[in-house]
């Protein structure tokens, strides 16, 4: 989510359904859209405004197969909209060509760049990110900002061809530039407990130079999920039970990182999540922030009773981050 010169809230995602992973390759609905939505009362309510199809985003005779997450950036260079996708027509690495399941494709992340949210067009589509190196063949779910040197900082979610785990790297284009630098793979490693085999940042959130932090360099807080496993794991009667997370189930945890020790980042729990949903399977990912005058807007996906997972938000004023900060 982001807020545009006129104040509204501009949010962009993707629909998804049960699928594929219900109904088999290939066969169902799932990442059908790409929406962007407009919200002109700070977030109280949102209304579609654009949307693009599969078909719109797919190009070079590569079909997208679905659509995964977006993410919009505002600054000087306008406004860029970077969506993840999977596309057909794409092999995997040689010499690993057994591991690809008929009827899947390989994930990839592409931009579209406009003066204005209102200007993006999907013909403009251009591949941004693409890799043909096994450990990290599908790159997804990018998230971007600009730093207080103007830089502007690209992570993204990446698999390996087994799909064993999820990981993050990172790619800086640096001020003024108009290309991405080389892609740091292994700047945020994979945890020891709780997120050893997810660690997926998802969300930025710069705090505000006020209290304990008036006096330090910038400081940068990082949402990420986590997982101790891809798949669902069987516990011991007698174990302590706990949300351990899995795709398309993880749990949230944060870290933090100041503009000195970038890209070297802390996390704040190592040893269990901080984020887990009171509900159905405990999912809680996917977690943003957008800070405004006013204070703090903070989204998620939320596990609910019947285990689907809306999008629900929070909003901490500024007074009341001040004091946090201050104590």
């Amino acid at each position: 989510m982001v807020e545009a010169p006129d104040g509204a809230f501009w949010l962009c995602g993707r629909y998804r359904n049960a699928g594929d992973s219900r109904t088999g390759l290939a066969a169902g609905a799932r990442g059908a859209e790409l929406a962007l939505f407009r919200s002109g009362d700070r977030g109280k309510s949102f209304a579609k405004i654009r949307s693009f199809s599969k078909d719109d985003l797919s190009y070079g005779g590569r079909q997208v197969l679905s659509i995964e997450r977006c993410w919009l950036l505002t600054g000087a260079q306008g406004v860029e909209l970077f969506v993840s996708t999977e596309k057909s027509g794409v092999p995997y690495p040689e010499g690993f060509e057994a591991y690809q399941k008929p009827g899947t494709g390989v994930w990839s992340i592409d931009r579209v760049a406009a003066s204005s949210i209102d200007a993006l067009d999907a013909a403009g589509i251009e591949p941004l990110l693409a890799e043909t190196d096994p450990r990290y063949c599908h790159l997804k779910d990018p998230l971007a900002y600009n730093d207080e040197a103007g830089n502007t900082v690209l992570m993204f979610c990446t698999h390996p061809y087994n799909w064993s785990s999820s990981n993050t790297a990172l790619a800086v284009r640096p001020a003024g530039a108009k290309q991405f630098g080389a892609t740091d793979y292994t700047f945020f490693p994979r945890g020891f407990c709780w997120d050893v085999a997810v660690s997926r940042i998802c969300g930025v959130l710069p705090l505000p130079p006020t209290g304990i932090f008036s006096q330090r360099s910038p400081t940068y807080l990082y949402f990420y999920d986590g997982a101790e496993a891809i798949h669902p794991r069987e516990e011991h009667d007698r174990g302590v039970r706990r949300p351990r997370g899995y795709s398309c189930e993880e749990i949230g945890g944060a870290a933090y990182a100041t503009a000195d020790t970038f890209p070297r980042l802390n996390r704040l729990h190592p040893t269990g999540s901080l984020f887990v949903s009171p509900y159905g399977t405990g999912c809680s990912r996917y977690t943003t922030a957008l800070q405004t005058e006013e204070g703090v807007y903070c989204s998620w996906q939320q596990s609910q009773p019947d285990r689907s997972q809306p999008l629900v938000m929070t909003f901490t004023g500024r007074e009341e981050i001040k004091r946090i900060l201050s104590s």
